[in-house]
């Protein structure tokens, strides 16, 4: 009797291909994830100054019934804390100017939004490794510019 062998395929992958694919995913996660992380970044900044745009009309407001934009030793409104910002308020010229900050904490260090008593807004900000500053608006993206 003749024997008769059948031959075995098996399925799967092998370890190059599993390395090749491997490599691949790890390509495609280190170009994603820092656009991610600067997508995220960009979601946050707009608490940060839509707070500073309420804090300057409150303060606007307290100068109306005031005519200083001083109370006491601070700002006529109060400070606050919007998502990753802290945003203070510090008068000047006697009561009759003032500069409002949201300072980033967190994941939003380095990232600095400003507004006076004239709406002179400016801005620092950090996306990735590149830090840009502006003195006459507020950088919301990577390469923005005014």
């Amino acid at each position: 009797m003749r024997q008769v062998f059948r031959s075995c395929q098996q399925a799967g992958f092998t370890l190059i291909e599993l390395m090749i694919t491997v490599a691949i995913v790890g390509i495609l996660a280190s170009i994603a994830y820092p656009s991610y992380t600067d997508y995220v970044k960009r979601a946050q900044i707009p608490s940060a100054t839509g707070e500073l745009s309420q804090m300057r009309n409150r303060m606007e407001r307290y100068y109306q019934d005031n005519r200083t934009y001083a109370n006491g030793a601070g700002c006529g409104a109060a400070a606050s804390t919007v998502d990753h910002f802290a945003v203070a308020c510090v008068t000047s010229n006697g009561g009759q100017g003032y500069t409002i900050t949201a300072t980033g904490n967190g994941p939003m260090a380095n990232f600095i939004y400003t507004i006076d008593q004239n709406n002179a807004k400016t801005s620092q900000t950090k996306f990735g490794s590149t830090t840009q500053t502006s003195t006459t608006c507020w950088l919301t993206k990577a390469g923005s510019s005014c």
